[in-house]
């Protein structure tokens, strides 16, 4: 059983106007104990101060990272409470305006480097850490699942405004982000050591400052025995988030048993690969997205059906198949983030009340719904 675990940017916003609030070192300074793996979720600061990260423990079952996830969002809540504030799973700030970045020395370069782009980076990931044996299975994972990324960013989208308007995008965090030069979709690496020949190409150029800035779609985990899944929204349901890492661990264990059996990666171009997110960025699961084996546009129930299917049976051996089927089924038939918030503002056009809203939604509890959209049958 692959170990697995969560990384959770989450916005730090005034609860009465929505405006982001740059607490991070005060949040922090409100928690009594934020670093204790040991304990259960920790806390740590992230490029901008208008946000907090909260990494989950590694785990092995659904019910042990949904617990995870769920004290997490608290903890970080409880401190911003403290201070008159409240968190949000937002992946982009409805209202916001370009902040400098303060914090430590290595993200003030980079907000002197990359001028706009990291003064309007106020963006929240979602980012799943799946344990690998070997360095050599991480990068054969990358080559393999690499099709199927798009899907779990359009199943995660909740980003649709940015600076005061309604993008039209499902996740405009997607956009935002990819004005870093090292995001994006990647190549087929072939092996270990093809994959670090592209780091020290990339570092060699002198444009991202170091290897942590190397923003893939999913890379290895420079700390740990991981592979780090990095393209999607952060989630405004907690049981979206665990859903989404449920599968991005079956994705991780399908991969690899392609790779033990060997299948070689598919064919798919980056170029095709980057329509393919954009598609998802734009429409998320409300529209069309382009199939990751056929590469044309299918129904989004449809595409889900087959990212259900290609990871059925590892969510079988994990034990996972159920849950993961039930909150497949509750995006598709809901909605994700992006619903909510259009939602909240199509009602009195404040924008106060989509942060209102996702306040409320970030820390309820998860939900069960009989919509069937996405069903064993489709395995």
């Amino acid at each position: 059983m692959r170990t697995f675990g969560v990384e959770e940017e989450l916005l730090i916003a005034d609860p009465v106007d929505g405006t982001p609030l740059a607490l991070a070192p005060e949040l922090l300074d409100a928690v009594s104990a934020t670093g204790d793996p040991a304990r259960g979720p920790s806390l740590k600061s992230e490029f901008k101060q208008e946000q907090i990260e909260v990494n989950s423990r590694p785990c092995s079952t659904a019910p042990s990272l949904r617990r995870e996830i769920q004290l997490g969002r608290a903890l970080a809540d409880r401190a911003a409470r403290s201070l008159g504030a409240r968190v949000a799973a937002l992946a982009t700030p409805p209202v916001f305006h370009a902040t400098p970045t303060p914090g430590n020395q290595r993200y003030a370069d980079m907000g002197t480097g990359f001028g706009l782009i990291s003064r309007e980076q106020l963006t929240c990931g979602f980012h799943v850490h799946v344990s690998i044996e070997s360095a050599e299975e991480g990068v054969a994972v990358l080559d393999r699942m690499r099709p199927w990324l798009p899907v779990l960013l359009a199943l995660s989208a909740n980003s649709p405004f940015w600076m005061g308007t309604d993008t039209g995008f499902a996740s405009y965090r997607t956009q935002i982000w990819n004005r870093w030069p090292t995001a994006g979709p990647m190549d087929v690496f072939g092996s270990e050591a093809g994959y670090r020949a592209v780091l020290r190409e990339l570092l060699d150029t002198a444009v991202p400052l170091d290897e942590g800035m190397i923003y893939f779609d999913a890379r290895l985990s420079r700390g740990q025995p991981t592979v780090e899944l990095r393209i999607a929204d952060v989630c405004l349901y907690a049981s979206d988030a665990l859903t989404i890492a449920l599968v991005a661990r079956a994705l991780v264990e399908t991969s690899a048993g392609l790779w033990r059996e060997g299948v070689p990666p598919s064919g798919l171009t980056t170029s095709v690969l980057r329509m393919a997110n954009w598609r998802a960025s734009r429409f998320g699961a409300n529209d069309q997205l382009l199939h990751p084996l056929e590469h044309v546009p299918y129904a989004a129930a449809e595409v889900v059906g087959a990212l259900l299917r290609h990871t059925g049976p590892a969510l079988a051996e994990a034990g996972d198949l159920e849950t993961a089927t039930a909150g497949l089924a509750a995006i598709l038939h809901r909605g994700t983030g992006e619903r909510l918030q259009r939602q909240a503002y199509g009602k009195r056009h404040r924008l106060a009340d989509v942060v209102a809203a996702a306040i409320a939604t970030t820390h309820q509890g998860g939900e069960r719904t009989s919509a069937g959209l996405v069903t064993r049958q489709d395995v």
